[in-house]
């Protein structure tokens, strides 16, 4: 049975890619709603293709994409607007999957919306859990959410950690087995700048990545190391475990996506080619 996805940003680079997985799997998943701030113009090509049920923009924009629609031959497809639509499409009934990939703070009420409404969520949007931290994780238990972590270190942690210790951190059990987590950093594209180098650089500079393509405010975010204290807080509250049970380790490859490492002194790590 197809699943209904709602992807919150789908403009943005994480949305785009969203819907290149959804389009291979058109079996299994279709788009039930998409949201977007400003890119008005993508968003129709997207409802083109994509035929969503809903679409949520500023209310400011409301006016332009009813005209756009009419232009495009575009009907039946709800215009949602603000916050308020944002929350409604995150929560609605016919909704299973929440793909939250709306940067910074403008994506905390919707996501966590779409968890106390008990959705599966992709959470690509770290800045929604470091903001709410243990409001989010109380409110996911409670409701019977599925947080699932999109971005690569997290993600690699997922898929590192053994199922007992996943259920473990869900019912507020005692975690056996795991001695150490460690977060990969590739460093930046300044990674080797003097301190006299870094007062001259540029945010074209910043958002050109060595290993990743990445939207602006997380390859600036990247550059400055900002990103990486943000996940480290986000891997505290998603895992359950404290700064101390965290190592953060410079990786200029990007290839080992982060690891797990387990008390016999093994290691298991995830990798993968970046982009």
């Amino acid at each position: 049975m197809s699943q209904a996805v709602c992807i919150l940003g789908v403009t943005g680079s994480i949305g785009q890619s969203t819907l290149k997985v959804l389009q291979q799997h058109p079996e299994q998943y279709s788009v039930f709603a998409v949201t977007a701030h400003s890119r008005i113009q993508e968003l129709v090509q997207i409802c083109k293709q994509y035929h969503p049920k809903v679409v949520v923009v500023p209310a400011a924009k409301v006016d332009e994409l009813h005209q756009l629609f009419r232009q495009n031959q575009i009907s039946n497809i709800e215009i949602l607007s603000d916050e308020v639509g944002l929350i409604a499409v995150a929560e609605h009934p016919e909704v299973d999957v929440v793909m939250a990939a709306i940067v910074g703070a403008a994506g905390l009420l919707p996501t966590l919306a779409a968890v106390k409404a008990g959705k599966r969520v992709l959470l690509a949007n770290k800045e929604a859990l470091v903001m709410s931290g243990d409001i989010m994780m109380q409110a996911a238990r409670e409701h019977g959410a599925l947080l699932l972590p999109v971005d690569s270190e997290h993600n690699a942690i997922f898929q590192c950690l053994p199922e007992h210790y996943l259920q473990a951190e869900r019912n507020g059990q005692p975690k056996l087995g795991v001695s150490q987590i460690l977060l990969t950093a590739s460093g930046g594209p300044f990674l080797k700048h003097s301190l006299e180098e870094l007062q001259h650089v540029t945010p074209a500079q910043a958002c050109k990545h060595p290993n990743w393509s990445m939207g602006q405010k997380i390859s600036v975010d990247s550059a400055t190391l900002m990103n990486k204290g943000l996940e480290l807080i986000e891997a505290c509250h998603l895992f359950a475990i404290s700064e101390h049970f965290v190592t953060v380790v410079v990786h200029p490859q990007s290839i080992i996506h982060s690891m797990v490492q387990y008390v016999d002194g093994s290691t298991l790590a995830q990798m993968g080619n970046p982009d």
